[in-house]
């Protein structure tokens, strides 16, 4: 407990811009110290199975070094104690590296929040009243910031919602064409997710082609097991394709995305379907999972490859609802200087890139083939040089995005 009873001192390396971050899930722990100075982690880790009696965790320094351990972790508090254990055990020093803030990310924030905040016992009860929406997210965001003030009583602590980047889009955007009392007695609106994400993204795809974010129109594509799109206007999300819960949108790994609501009606009522059991459907079993057999994009290309029809056909819908996001993203903006792929998916699969550009020449996009086979860590440009839309992978960083506006807050 030390390393965090001593956290800000003016005399520590970095003091000021070291930030733990924390992403805290139902059954686990996942944490990053981050010096916000040299852009990078520290150390990394992660404790999984909370709860279960047979956990496990894992933490790795920034050389890379790693040290895993069966552990059996009753709750959060517990999960800390660890975390903790580890840094003294195998470092860096949480004296050395004293952080000045823990940065959490915490899932909905809903219309309450469009900043990063510190967290007070107002927020902590907003939080708690949020998880009506988040049913899945915020319980567990909470039970990771209560754990982490014992664990570090002497240094403020800051929510960073997902949805906060997207409370900039109008009304027309976010607003469900619903009975508007309802609606608004029962909080229905579109929230959109992987905020963190859009935002990192969008100001370092900027910083690459050396312009002023606020002069870009950019269309930010977060593939991963889950997936988003996200209009940037001038720095600011105008339209995203999360809706009020992660699961409206793109085809996703095991989430079906945008659907007729009359589905679920017709599930109900012909297939006998409960309400758990329709969500459990639309949430983990269907997607790439459902449509092609395998939620991993690796194994479903790699099936489609091998002429599973099944497989091809999937990766022709998650390809096919990429462009009609883009298009109807592009009406939006008037413009599009850069169309940017981030996230496991998108930063990885050339052919997925490749496959969800194709038919989009007529908006100005070229794809340089060599440029989008390369595999790199870094921001690159995998259009070619006469491309009148540049396209961009850049990787995202959520734990660095997070720990810039903790310290951000803090500061301010």
């Amino acid at each position: 407990m030390s390393g965090a009873d001593g956290a800000g001192t003016a005399d520590a390396p970095g003091a000021g811009r070291v930030v733990l971050v924390v992403n805290s899930g139902s059954s686990s722990l996942k944490y990053q110290l981050v010096d916000v100075s040299a852009g990078g982690p520290l150390a990394s880790g992660l404790v999984e199975r909370i709860g279960a009696g047979d956990g496990r965790a894992t933490h790795t320094d920034a050389a890379g070094g790693a040290f895993r351990e069966e552990v059996s972790v009753a709750d959060h508090h517990a999960a800390f104690a660890w975390m903790l254990q580890a840094f003294a055990e195998h470092g860096p020093s949480l004296e050395e590296h004293a952080p000045v803030a823990v940065g959490h990310r915490v899932v909905q924030g809903g219309a309450r929040f469009f900043e990063p905040t510190v967290i007070t016992e107002l927020v902590r009860i907003n939080i708690d009243e949020l998880s009506v929406l988040a049913p899945l997210h915020n319980p567990a965001n909470l039970a990771g910031i209560v754990a982490a003030e014992r664990a570090f009583p002497s240094v403020p602590h800051v929510a960073v919602f997902d949805t906060a980047f997207h409370q900039t889009m109008p009304p027309e955007a976010y607003l469900y064409a619903l009975d508007r009392d309802l609606a608004e007695r029962h909080r229905i609106r579109r929230y959109g997710f992987h905020g963190t994400s859009h935002r990192y993204v969008s100001r370092a795809a900027a910083a690459f082609l050396g312009r002023p974010v606020e002069e870009l129109k950019l269309i930010v594509l977060h593939l991963g097991n889950g997936a988003s799109a996200c209009a940037v206007d001038g720095g600011r999300s105008v339209e995203t394709s999360m809706g009020m819960t992660p699961l409206e949108g793109l085809a996703m790994g095991t989430r079906s995305g945008d659907l007729d609501p009359a589905v679920v009606l017709h599930l109900q009522r012909r297939a006998g379907l409960g309400v758990d059991e329709v969500d459990d459907l639309l949430n983990k079993r269907s997607g790439m999972l459902g449509l092609g057999g395998h939620g991993d994009m690796r194994d479903l290309t790699e099936a489609a490859t091998s002429g599973d029809e099944r497989a091809r056909v999937a990766l022709e819908v998650y390809a096919h609802r990429i462009r009609s996001y883009v298009g109807a993203y592009a009406a939006q903006l008037g413009r599009v200087d850069a169309i940017v792929f981030t996230a496991g998916v998108g930063e990885n699969s050339a052919d997925v890139r490749v496959t969800a550009l194709s038919g989009l020449e007529g908006f100005g996009v070229e794809v340089d083939a060599a440029r989008n086979a390369e595999r790199s860590g870094e921001a690159r440009r995998i259009s070619t040089d006469a491309s009148r839309t540049a396209v961009l992978v850049v990787p995202t960083n959520e734990e660095l995005e997070i720990a810039r506006q903790t310290v951000e807050v803090v500061a301010g």
